[in-house]
C-alpha cells in the first residue's frame, strides 16, 4: 500500500510522532518498525485510516478536523458498540485500543483489526457473475441484520446506550423539526409524507441494537465464494430502538430493475443490485421476518420504508439550503433542486402502496 503518512493532510489528522510513540507503549508487536498509513476516502463520516507497523495491520477511526455537533462523529459510541458485539454472531472488527486523550491526535480515536474482504459499490466482483451468487449476497446482508437484532443488548453491556422507549415518535418529531429549519421552498409531497408518518406510527417491537446506517456498502464480504459477510462497518449512528427502522433504511437504499432511474447521481452506486438474481425488497423483508420471527404488516413495512426516504430527503434539503446560500461549491448539491422533490415523491408512493 502507498504510505501517505508524511502527506500534510494525513499528518494533521494523525500526528505521526505522537501516534507512533503512543502505540509503541500500548500495542505489542515490532515497535521499532516505522508506522505507515493510508487514508481511506469516501462518505462524510469519521476519518478512516489503514495503519501498519511491521507485520501488524490495523484500522484507525477518528472524527474529522474542525467544529461539529457534539452528537456527530462519536467514536466513543462506535467503540462501545463494536466492543459489545465482539464475540457475538455479528461480524465486527476486533477492538484493539481506545484513546480519549486529545493530546495525542487532538481528538479521541480508536484502533481495530483490519478485516480482509471487499465492499460492494458500483460494480460486482467476478465471483458474483451469476444470479445464484447475487441472490446469496442479498440474503447474507439481511441475515447479518437479523443477527444484530437478536443480540441481547442487556447482556452485551449496553444499558444506557440509547433511549429505546418512544424511538419512532422522537424520530418523526425530530426530523419534522429539521424540515422546518431546512425549508427554502414548498415541496407538497414531503409535507404529505410528514403528515402520513405522524398519523401511522406503528407499535414498535421490543428494542434492539439499531445500526442506523445499514446498507450494502456499509458491510464487507469475503472476497470469494461461499458468500458471507465478514464485517459490519460504520457504527457511528448506532443506538437502541426499533429494529424495523434498520430494515426500512436497507430497503430505501435497495433497487430493483423495474425502478425508475435514480433521482440523484449518487444513487448510481446502488444500481448494481438491479442485476438479475438479487432479491426484491419483498424478498428481503420476508427473509428478515423468517430469521427474526417478527411478523411485519404491510402498512408497518411501508411506514419504515417511507420514514427512511423522508429522512434522506430532509437531510438533503438542508444541503440544498446551504447550496443556495453559497456555503458549498460541491456540484452534487445543485442536483438537489430536482432530486429532493423526486425523493419526496418516492416516499409518497411508498405510503400510497401501504
Amino acid at each position: 500500500m502507498e504510505d501517505q503518512i508524511e502527506r500534510p493532510e494525513v499528518a494533521r489528522l494523525l500526528n505521526p510522532p505522537a501516534l507512533a510513540a503512543y502505540l509503541a507503549e500500548r500495542v505489542p508487536g515490532d515497535v521499532t518498525a516505522p508506522l505507515g498509513a493510508l487514508r481511506v476516502r469516501g462518505g462524510h463520516s469519521n476519518e478512516t485510516f489503514f495503519l501498519w507497523r511491521g507485520a501488524d495491520r490495523w484500522v484507525l477511526r477518528r472524527p474529522p478536523l474542525g467544529d461539529y455537533l457534539p452528537t456527530a462523529h462519536d467514536v466513543t459510541r462506535e467503540w462501545r458498540v463494536i466492543s459489545a458485539l465482539a464475540g457475538t454472531a455479528v461480524p465486527v472488527p476486533r477492538p484493539i485500543l481506545f484513546c480519549e486523550d486529545k493530546a495525542i491526535l487532538g481528538d479521541a480515536f480508536y484502533l481495530m483489526s483490519q478485516v480482509d474482504g471487499v465492499v460492494l459499490r458500483r460494480r460486482l466482483p467476478t465471483w458474483a457473475d451469476d444470479p445464484a451468487s447475487r441472490h446469496a449476497i442479498g440474503l447474507a446482508l439481511v441475515d447479518a441484520l437479523a443477527d444484530l437484532h437478536t443480540v441481547d443488548w442487556h447482556a452485551a453491556g449496553l444499558e444506557g446506550f440509547g433511549k429505546p422507549e418512544g424511538y419512532l415518535e422522537r424520530q418523526v418529531r425530530r426530523w419534522a423539526s429539521q424540515l422546518e429549519g431546512a425549508r427554502t421552498r414548498d415541496i407538497p409531497a414531503l409535507d404529505a409524507v410528514t403528515a402520513w408518518l405522524a398519523a401511522h406510527l406503528p407499535a414498535s417491537p421490543p428494542a434492539t441494537i439499531v445500526h442506523g446506517d445499514y446498507r450494502l456498502d456499509n458491510v464487507m464480504y469475503a472476497d470469494g465464494l461461499p458468500v458471507r459477510v465478514v464485517g459490519v462497518l460504520d457504527w457511528e449512528m448506532a443506538t437502541l430502538g426499533d429494529p424495523l427502522a434498520d430494515l426500512g433504511y436497507l430497503l430505501a437504499f435497495w433497487r430493483e430493475a423495474s425502478d425508475p432511474p435514480p433521482a440523484l447521481t449518487a444513487q448510481d452506486d446502488w444500481r448494481l443490485v438491479e442485476a438479475p438474481g438479487f432479491p426484491t425488497c419483498a424478498e428481503l423483508a420476508a427473509r428478515y421476518a423468517e430469521r427474526t420471527g417478527r411478523a411485519i404488516a404491510p402498512e408497518a413495512l411501508a411506514f419504515y420504508h417511507a420514514l427512511a426516504i423522508w429522512k434522506m430527503a430532509i437531510l438533503l434539503e438542508g444541503s440544498y439550503k446551504r447550496h443556495l446560500a453559497g456555503v458549498t461549491d460541491d456540484p452534487f448539491f445543485a442536483e438537489l433542486e430536482r432530486g429532493v422533490p423526486a425523493l419526496a415523491e418516492q416516499a409518497l408512493a411508498v405510503t400510497r402502496g401501504a
